[in-house]
Formats: C-alpha cells, sequence, structure tokens
C-alpha cells in the first residue's frame, strides 16, 4: 500500500441545515469555558452514542426510552459536531489527530447507534445492518475521496450526518405518539421504523454507487492512459 503523504484537504459540508447549523456551533464555541477541550467534546460524542443504543434497547420495556434516545443523539450532535468547531475557533487544530480520533470514534459511534436500533423493538435488526453497510460505505468513500482528492466532503444531495439525526428524531417522536403500524407492501411487511431506514439506506447505496462512477470516470480522464 502506498505511504500517505498529503495531510491538507479542503473541507466540503454544504448540508441542508448548514445556515442553521454553522452560526449555533460558532455561537456555542464562543462561549465554552476553558475546560472543555475538543478531545472531552469527542468524548461526550462517544459516551453519547452509548446512551443513544442503551435507550433504543430499552424501549422493550418502555417506548418512552425514545426520549432518552432523542437526548443521546442532540448530545452526540453536540459533541461531534462541536469538536473540530472549537478547535479552529481557539486556533489548536491538530489536523492528523483531530482527523483520526474524530472518525475512528465516529465509525465505532455509528455501529453501537445502528446495533441499538436494531435490538430496539420498532425495527428488523437485517434492516439495521443493511442500513448500517451503506452507512459505512459512504464513510469509507469519503475517506477515499479524500486521499484521491483532497476533498473531505461529508455531504451529498445536501444531506450529512445532522439531517439523520433529524429524521431519527422525527421518527423517534412519531413512533411515540402514533406507534410503529405495519405497513402492508407486496415484499413483505414492514413496519413504519423499517421503512424510514429503507429509505435510508436506498439513499445511501445510489448515492454510493453514483459518486464512485463519477468520480472513477474523472480521475480515468485526468490519468489518461497512465498504467501503474
Amino acid at each position: 500500500m502506498e505511504n500517505i503523504k498529503k495531510t491538507d484537504h479542503s473541507r466540503v459540508n454544504k448540508i441542508l441545515l448548514g445556515p442553521i447549523e454553522r452560526p449555533v456551533l460558532q455561537w456555542l464555541a464562543k462561549r465554552m469555558p476553558p475546560w472543555v477541550t475538543p478531545d472531552l467534546l469527542t468524548a461526550i460524542g462517544f459516551i453519547a452514542t452509548i446512551i443513544t443504543a442503551a435507550s433504543y434497547i430499552l424501549c422493550h420495556r418502555n417506548t418512552g426510552f425514545l426520549w432518552l434516545a432523542n437526548f443521546g443523539i442532540l448530545l452526540n450532535w453536540f459533541g461531534d459536531s462541536l469538536d473540530g468547531t472549537l478547535a479552529r475557533y481557539r486556533k489548536i487544530e491538530r489536523p492528523n489527530y483531530g482527523f483520526f480520533i474524530d472518525h475512528a470514534m465516529d465509525g465505532l459511534g455509528e455501529v453501537i447507534v445502528m446495533m441499538g436500533i436494531g435490538l430496539s423493538p420498532f425495527v428488523d435488526f437485517r434492516v439495521a445492518l443493511i442500513t448500517l453497510v451503506g452507512y459505512m460505505l459512504m464513510a469509507n468513500l469519503v475517506y477515499i475521496i479524500t486521499y484521491v482528492k483532497g476533498e473531505f466532503r461529508i455531504s451529498y444531495l445536501g444531506l450529512g450526518p445532522t439531517e439523520v439525526r433529524v429524521i431519527l428524531i422525527i421518527t423517534n417522536i412519531l413512533v411515540f405518539i402514533f406507534g410503529n403500524p405495519i405497513i402492508d407492501t407486496k415484499y413483505g411487511n414492514f413496519s413504519a421504523y423499517n421503512v424510514v431506514l429503507v429509505v435510508i439506506a436506498v439513499l445511501l447505496y445510489v448515492i454510493y454507487m453514483v459518486v464512485t462512477y463519477i468520480n472513477a470516470r474523472a480521475l480515468a480522464k485526468l490519468e489518461g492512459g497512465t498504467k501503474k
């Protein structure tokens, strides 16, 4: 495997909620006390994934735990989104360490949350795993593109991790209020929560294939007939 020499990259985050999220993160960064560090925020974001997963599983006892799951998702957003913003605001960035630890924890956190959702009473575990694979494929593609193009893009079609969190929170609220009705289709019976995850999974796989094709063609054209 080739050694990775290029560490500089441009960050692209054109999410639908960006005009709201970015000012909020800047406001929070300016008001964080000195003892709140980017590493602490990363740890908070990771702990939040455990809270979220446990809350989903506890819904077997009481669906009210969906509200605790929502709290965990919000806490994860707080820690995961603010750590980099705070580092940049204080001018204490550690590009290699920050990139490594943040995304290593993100990957583990995503697995924990989706396992929790799959072990909840609302979702078929197989559907949760299919969605998780799609999410991890997209994460893997983001890192590959960062290496080959120097562009760290975490949003596609205006969708990023923040929008996924919002979808989960809204779904949790609707399921708590209206229940988790079964939807009859020619492919079988699916709960409403399963349908939400299937839609997310389809989007992830389609975006993955389209982005892979577009970038492969662009790189092939750029490098012409060059062979290894």
